[in-house]
């Protein structure tokens, strides 16, 4: 098995909002805000080779949408999700499935682009299987007032307009150790219903793709929840049980939307699960 950081955009998102109730005067000495109160996020998503199989973990916010869309996002730096597989020799068109945590336009806009005529949508990984679960597809196909803006039809319906949707088995408890994937699954509920967070062994390691039950390292005390959250009080105890287990087994958090701290590890200390060690991505996969 090989893996690749897939880096599909940096863009910035209100500290206020990502930071729910805690005051400002905390997590800026973290994650620091600009002058309009924006912080630094990435997009960076994971690829997975084994034999005959390349797996593309979330994709992004992708490019179709309209430059006033684009503008609530301050998006910044060169990477994109086509030059960052091509950076790794890959093309699209090798891709063979493609794995979204959850529908929310940042994770898996870039997973559906324009036909070539600019009048309708396909899937942008057009030999790919679209790996959801049947829970979280109806909740954002369904969605509720609170997160409509966040799931956009045409991120969506195209993966299953194409036929190449398939739905991951759902277990009865929270962790799937068995199933399509070459991966392990913990089901989560407190940022959107069902969300995937996927647990990858690698090198005798457990690398765990954190999407947004873990945003960034500024996010680990535990009341240090996302205001995006439609569960927060469930996200706490999901959270605090990940992150005991995550301490407890040295596992490696790669976090998807944390710019300037790629991957880490956790300790157990007096004040809770706190940071151990910060590792960049050339320490981790070289």
């Amino acid at each position: 098995m090989q893996l690749f950081p897939i880096e599909a955009g940096n863009f910035k998102l209100d500290g206020g909002a990502m930071f729910g109730v805690v005051p400002k005067s905390l997590w800026n000495k973290t994650n620091p805000a600009d002058q309009h109160n924006m912080i630094d996020i990435a997009a960076r998503c994971l690829l997975i080779e084994k034999g005959n199989r390349l797996t593309l973990i979330d994709t992004g916010m992708g490019n179709k949408q309209s430059e006033k869309f684009f503008g609530y996002y301050y998006r910044w730096g060169d990477y994109t999700l086509e030059s960052s597989l091509k950076k790794h020799g890959f093309h699209p068109d090798d891709v063979s499935d493609v794995f979204m945590t959850h529908l929310h336009f940042d994770h898996c806009g870039g997973s559906v682009q324009w036909n070539k005529n600019g009048t309708g949508y396909e899937p942008a990984f057009k030999n790919a299987t679209y790996w959801s679960n049947k829970d979280h597809w109806q909740w954002a196909t369904e969605p509720n007032r609170r997160e409509k803006a966040s799931f956009l039809e045409e991120n969506i319906l195209p993966m299953q307009q194409s036929g190449q949707l398939k739905f991951v088995a759902q277990p009865n408890c929270d962790f799937a150790e068995e199933n399509e994937l070459d991966f392990g699954i913990l089901f989560v509920d407190g940022h959107t219903d069902k969300q995937m967070i996927p647990h990858i062994n690698y090198k005798g390691k457990t690398l765990v793709f954190m999407a947004d039950l873990l945003p960034t390292a500024g996010h680990l005390p535990l009341p240090f929840v996302m205001g995006y959250d439609t569960r927060p009080l469930l996200t706490l105890p999901e959270k605090e049980k990940f992150l005991k287990n995550a301490a407890d087994n040295n596992f490696y958090l790669f976090l998807e939307h944390d710019a300037h701290n790629p991957i880490i590890t956790v300790q157990n200390t007096d004040k809770g699960v706190r940071l151990n060690e910060t590792l960049s991505l050339l320490e981790f996969f070289n």
